[in-house]
């Protein structure tokens, strides 16, 4: 039991009851909120709770983050479950996704339980397993989707992966529809998608070979129209342009039970920020130019991309500090994914609501998970946000095992300086 806490003065905002004002949020002794919103500003204080003035602050329900790659088991070096929980509640993340590409790879029961009771021990804040959809993540054979799920799986994924034999990927969608889980699938096609960078002029330039944009369209497509014959539920992991996003709007007229997530860096970055070979900008997929970015602020500002994740994802010196072509993809986001995002609600691209329901509330929805919302009665996973507070990423600063930030040295304005995790302060400034 916790001591019970209220939040005075916070401007609150949950997307989950459309709720934007200013107001009080208590939190009872068992970690669970009793009230939240201005007709709690007149309740009182339980006896012996901790208040907490929030004046110049939002509180908003923690971030989920539905894409986390973790080095443990097999890859601690890079990241572990502590560290990631570390990382994450320092940038406001209370719940995140585990995908399952470790050694050995998450594809089996006894896997599926060793990572609830690890994340249970070690880490701050919710770690929810995701398995994998065929073993070692191979695309070759189905794994136990129904056993997997029970034992607390809350989706399946090939992970970095795509999957290219269509017909197992039709039999995994059809088993996934039997038990309502979710498929979560990036878009990536084995032979197109071989480049470094994105596929233009700005590649030619600097002599790096480039993947086309429809190295996401055609796998994507494909995916979309099997997930419509099979009635599942796909998500998208990370989409990276506009015509993706057409895409899938277009399999929601058809019925199909779509969703999609972009990953915080391409809605921050471009191309020409690898600049020089920078390989802390070399990701998967690859940043796209300037106008795929701005028509993907406007896809996630209107809602036909549901949800943002940070895709962090850890590597150590030797894989990133090599030829730009030779270097790993991947980057570290956990700690930065908020910040990124206020940019764009400083910049009056995406509204707040927007941002912290695609953060938040969303992904808990599409995934089962209990977060994303602040009604009375949910966890108190809660995150106050100053959304003027100037800081700057240094490498001194990153919580994370891995170092590989595309925003290092960045200026940003606006950060978590509280997170709590069913009532229990996990980070503070």
């Amino acid at each position: 039991m916790n001591k019970p806490l209220v939040f005075k003065n916070a401007r609150i905002i949950d997307p989950s009851r459309s709720l934007d004002e200013v107001g009080t949020i208590i939190v009872g002794a068992d970690g669970r909120i009793l009230a939240a919103g201005s007709d709690a500003n007149n309740q009182g204080a339980p006896d012996g709770a901790a208040i907490r003035d929030c004046s110049g602050l939002v509180a908003a329900p923690g971030l989920v983050d539905a894409q986390v790659f973790v080095g443990e088991p097999g890859g601690e070096h890079r990241e572990t479950l502590a560290s990631a929980g570390k990382a994450a509640a320092a940038g406001g993340v209370t719940s995140f996704i585990m995908m399952p590409d470790t050694d050995p790879v998450i594809d089996d029961i006894a896997l599926v339980e060793f990572i609830k009771n690890a994340a249970r021990e070690k880490s701050p804040v919710n770690i929810y397993p995701a398995a994998a959809l065929t073993r070692g993540l191979r695309g070759e054979e189905m794994t136990e989707i129904g056993l997997l799920q029970q034992a607390g799986a809350v989706g399946f994924t090939n992970g970095r992966h795509g999957l290219n034999d269509t017909l197992v990927l039709r039999r995994v969608m059809t088993y996934a529809r039997e038990f309502g889980a979710v498929v979560s699938l990036v878009a990536k096609d084995k032979y197109l998608g071989n480049g470094v960078m994105n596929e233009g002029l700005f590649a030619s330039w600097l002599g790096l070979s480039g993947v086309p944009k429809e190295a996401e369209i055609i796998p994507l497509e494909r995916d979309l129209r099997i997930a419509g014959l099979t009635r599942a539920k796909y998500h998208a992991a990370k989409i990276s342009v506009p015509e993706s996003v057409e895409a899938i709007k277009l399999a929601r007229k058809r019925g199909a039970k779509v969703t999609c997530g972009i990953s915080i860096n391409h809605l921050s970055l471009n191309e020409n920020d690898i600049g020089e070979y920078r390989t802390f900008f070399k990701l998967s997929p690859p940043l796209r130019s300037e106008d795929d970015r701005m028509s993907m602020v406007d896809a996630l500002a209107n809602g036909d991309i549901d949800i943002i994740v940070s895709a962090h994802d850890p590597q150590d010196v030797d894989t990133k500090r090599l030829p730009f072509g030779d270097a790993a993809d991947g980057a570290i986001g956990l700690e930065t994914m908020l910040a990124a995002a206020l940019r764009l609600h400083h910049s009056g691209h995406v509204p707040l609501m927007r941002l912290i329901d695609a953060m938040s509330t969303r992904p808990a929805e599409i995934f089962g998970l209990e977060a994303g919302t602040l009604k009375p009665g949910a966890k108190a996973d809660i995150v106050l946000i100053d959304l003027e507070e100037p800081w700057i990423v240094s490498k001194e600063l990153i919580v994370s095992r891995s170092k590989n930030t595309p925003f290092e040295d960045a200026r940003f304005s606006g950060r978590a300086i509280a997170t709590y995790v069913a009532g229990r302060q996990v980070f503070s400034l």
